[in-house]
């Protein structure tokens, strides 16, 4: 068996160019320059190599998505999908609000940990997804779960995060459990691994111990530094804030995941401030020599 991956969006909340924005990375996707891609919002698809699909994570730009994507067409009828259900990583707006894309009663399962199916379950604009086709699964923190007919298996495992912005509790906004941001392991059951944790506001010893031993790790890179939106104006917010470690520094993805032995170790999740994802920039090169590549929208692997 195989595992195969497609990256369908590889940008932050808002994308690139994001529509209110004048970043160097908006300003030169705008005008078409190639060192800066568009980007849509973060996500993946994954597959046993057969004709059965998986999302991980669900943006608001899921049914552009999909339309770019041949692989998770129609294929016969006039109601048909290949996808067979969804796996989400929290309850960001960015990984839940594509979750309205699905609503056309097509049989799904959603799996996610109990916190988010809980606060999905508070928001009644939820369930426009019909549970009597769309199957809510609790994902189980350390426990494999076979991902419908596709001969995948999924375990997810908690990061450093918080609970999405708009449940935060305002005394607190830190403050939640180990189901607010997780990370996912998808296998073959085999020998092909996945890891992807688009979102993880610091890199413990654990965290680095989970990913370790992926054929293929697809992890967050935000932010190049922690204060980088609040020197460029962007926002009032630290990226550890707003639960997403940065890719420079000793405490950065580079450094702290140094001992990862992924064969393809991959930056998702990039803001439009982030000098990472134009090509060419310092930071970009200095990521590349240390063996990451920084995803785009239709990248493919193969494991």
């Amino acid at each position: 068996m195989t595992l195969h991956v497609v990256v369908l969006g590889s940008g932050a909340g808002g994308g690139v160019p994001q529509w209110n924005s004048n970043a160097d990375a908006c300003r030169l996707a705008r005008a078409g320059d190639p060192r800066s891609p568009t980007r849509t919002q973060a996500g993946l698809a994954v597959s046993a190599g057969d004709a059965r699909w998986w999302l991980l994570d669900a943006s608001p730009d899921l049914r552009a998505q999909i339309a770019a994507t041949p692989a998770l067409h129609p294929r016969a009828g006039l109601r048909d999908s290949p996808i067979e259900g969804v796996a989400v990583t929290g309850a960001d707006v960015d990984k839940i609000a594509g979750l309205l894309t699905l609503r056309e009663g097509q049989p799904l399962t959603l799996l996610a940990t109990r916190a988010v199916l809980d606060l999905l379950g508070g928001n009644p604009v939820f369930e426009v997804l019909d549970r009597d086709c769309v199957e809510r699964r609790p994902l189980l923190l350390e426990e494999p779960m076979r991902m419908g007919a596709s001969g995948l298996r999924v375990t997810a495992f908690a990061v450093p995060g918080k609970p999405p912005r708009w449940a935060e509790d305002a005394h607190d906004p830190m403050a939640g459990g180990p189901e607010h941001a997780v990370g996912l392991l998808v296998d073959d059951g085999a020998s092909a691994r996945l890891a992807y944790v688009p979102g993880c506001a610091s890199i413990t010893d654990d965290v680095a111990r989970r990913v370790e031993d992926a054929q293929a790790l697809v992890f967050d890179a935000t932010l190049w530094s922690d204060d980088e939106m609040i020197r460029l104006g962007a926002s009032t917010k630290t990226g550890r804030r707003m639960g997403h470690v940065s890719i420079g520094g000793e405490a950065g993805v580079v450094a702290r995941l140094a001992g990862a032995r992924a064969a393809r170790k991959i930056l998702i999740h990039l803001n439009n401030t982030n000098p990472a994802g134009i090509a060419g920039s310092p930071e970009r090169l200095s990521v590349e020599a240390a063996g990451w590549e920084v995803a785009f929208d239709g990248m493919e692997l193969t494991l």
